[in-house]
């Protein structure tokens, strides 16, 4: 487990990976990593993967053809 700090980067927060976490990921400054929820309600941070990166354009897709409908039923 590592302790992760989390740091103000102009108005937003960001978290300062170490380098142990960053190799265990196989990324460096600069690469894309995802933030997704768990079954288990827990949160996982995972290395670019073309799989989910195909997975999140289907959803984005999905949500700008269903734009107005998802709207109404969030009221």
């Amino acid at each position: 487990m590592f302790a992760l700090k989390l740091t103000k980067i102009g108005n937003s927060v960001g978290v300062v990976l170490p380098k142990e976490a960053l190799a265990k990921l196989g990324v460096d400054k600069g690469d894309v990593v995802y933030l997704t929820d768990a079954p288990d309600g827990a949160m996982r941070i995972s290395s670019y993967d073309d799989e989910v990166a195909e997975e999140i354009a289907i959803g984005g897709k999905f949500m700008a053809r269903y734009r107005d409908t998802l709207r109404a039923l969030a009221k």
